[in-house]
């Protein structure tokens, strides 16, 4: 969350309680990854609140370091895996998950490639310009554009890929937050996009609970409509 410091620890606290709501109605295993995206956005914003509480204060030097550091690794390590993981573990269909599986072997070398540069060039630099949060820039050679590249293949493709209802939502909610952060927010993309991607802790929680109630249909004999 880009925008202060309460805004994030707002959006926290909103997604926290999303998630555990969007728990109570898994009723697969198969469903805990997916239902798990809302509570790792709520770690990740307030992660980014305490970003906003330290950036440029003294004395704040290493909490500064630690979370924003956190929440990068969330947002370039933890979304390219987690995001086919958890379509891929609900995916019953042969020939998606062999796409899926395979997209999520590229999320995977993108956490790698990500993770490489936090711990061998850990310059996070995070600034505050234009009321958002600028963090180390990524995407300034071949490498970083090619690292944004797969990251949007691995997090998003999956998405499109699979056969289960509506999660085909999450991609266009995606997809669209990825143009919109990157024309208007471009300086600021990691943090910008990661809001409009908590968004998509709703569309979880509706994929869930939609599930959840043709699940108990089913268990009643009953269809719906």
């Amino acid at each position: 969350m880009c925008f202060s410091a309460g805004a994030s620890f707002t959006a926290g606290v909103m997604l926290t309680l999303v998630g555990t709501e969007t728990y109570r109605k898994v009723h697969k295993p198969g469903q805990l990854v997916l239902a798990s995206i809302p509570i790792f956005f709520a770690v990740q914003q307030f992660a980014e609140g305490v970003v906003w509480l330290t950036i440029g204060k003294a004395g704040h030097a290493a909490l500064l370091a630690v979370s924003a550091n956190v929440f990068l690794i969330f947002a370039q390590a933890v979304w390219p895996i987690m995001v086919p993981l958890s379509v891929l573990l609900m995916e019953e269909d042969r020939g998606r998950r062999k796409i899926i599986s395979a997209l999520l072997a590229v999320g995977a070398c993108v956490a790698v490639y990500y993770l490489y540069g936090l711990i061998f060039n850990n310059d996070v630099n995070a600034k505050i310009i234009g009321a958002h949060i600028v963090y180390r820039d990524t995407t300034a050679n071949l490498a970083g554009a090619a690292g944004v590249f797969f990251y949007l293949v691995a997090a998003v493709t999956p998405l499109f890929v699979s056969s289960i209802k509506r999660v085909y939502q999450l991609g266009i909610i995606m997809s669209l937050s990825f143009v919109v952060s990157a024309l208007f927010y471009v300086r600021a993309f990691t943090s910008v996009w990661c809001f409009f991607a908590a968004v998509i802790s709703f569309v979880v929680f509706y994929i869930i609970s939609d599930a959840h109630k043709i699940f108990h249909l089913g268990k009643l004999g009953t269809h719906p409509i």
